[in-house]
């Protein structure tokens, strides 16, 4: 069982989801098939999914079947198996990023600088370099992380947020890839055409040449690190940070 404050959550969570099916949701996963109706419903799997993660901050799938079927079970009574319930969260992946997209507009907070984006990636780890990746292979390739000195099968998680002042960066976009796709690769396709913007990021997305050119048309930049000169001393490289890549 949950408290009534979490459970007055978990309700908003529920009628919201089912507001969104009945909006457009539905169509991501609709079935055609004998088996159309699920004992346990699509929406009831998704406010599952995200009530736990945001109440009980568990984000294993297995931690999430775990307390919904210790505490949620006299609000779900017809959760299932593990392998049951991890195979239908997985079929409803389309659902869920058409479900994210208009929530980051509708929460976004009213401090964020609409004219500066700060972008960078992470990797989404599948399987160690070292083997052959067996796991989403038809979405995960291999590739090396600078950052974790490693290689690794897997995907890469790329975030593109406005700026707060003295607070994190607020998602604007959240694109996945394959591990090996550049992330300047990332940026031409999805995010070149914002006009009026000034981005931040790192050394990966130095490119003279093309936001030269995009400064020109349409007047956004892109800053980077600065390259270390050999023979700066500490107080020269804390101090001249970032350039502008023109």
């Amino acid at each position: 069982m949950i408290n009534q404050a979490k459970a007055l959550k978990l309700v908003k969570i529920y009628l919201y989801i089912c507001k969104r099916f009945e909006e457009d949701l539905k169509y991501s996963c609709e079935r055609f098939s004998y088996n159309n109706i699920q004992d346990l419903t699509d929406q009831e799997i998704m406010t599952i999914y995200l009530f736990v993660i945001s109440e009980e901050q568990k984000f294993k799938v297995k931690q999430i079947h775990r307390f919904s079927n210790e505490y949620l079970r006299s609000w779900f009574p017809n959760i299932k198996s593990y392998s049951a319930f991890s195979n239908r969260l997985n079929r409803l992946s389309e659902t869920f990023r058409l479900l994210i997209a208009p929530l980051l507009s509708q929460y976004q907070p009213e401090d964020c600088i609409l004219t500066q984006s700060l972008l960078d990636s992470m990797p989404i780890v599948t399987c160690s370099g070292k083997r052959s990746g067996k796991v989403a292979s038809e979405i995960t390739d291999k590739t090396y992380c600078s950052t974790k000195n490693m290689w690794y099968y897997g995907l890469k998680l790329h975030v593109l947020g406005f700026r707060r002042k003295e607070h994190l960066p607020f998602p604007e976009q959240i694109i996945v890839t394959p591990a090996s796709v550049c992330d300047l690769n990332v940026f031409k396709e999805s995010w070149s055409n914002f006009d009026n913007r000034c981005f931040f990021g790192d050394k990966i997305y130095y490119d003279k040449d093309f936001f030269f050119k995009l400064d020109k048309e349409i007047n956004s930049t892109m800053l980077t690190p600065v390259k270390g000169v050999k023979g700066f001393t500490d107080w020269d490289k804390q101090n001249d940070r970032t350039i502008k890549s023109t």
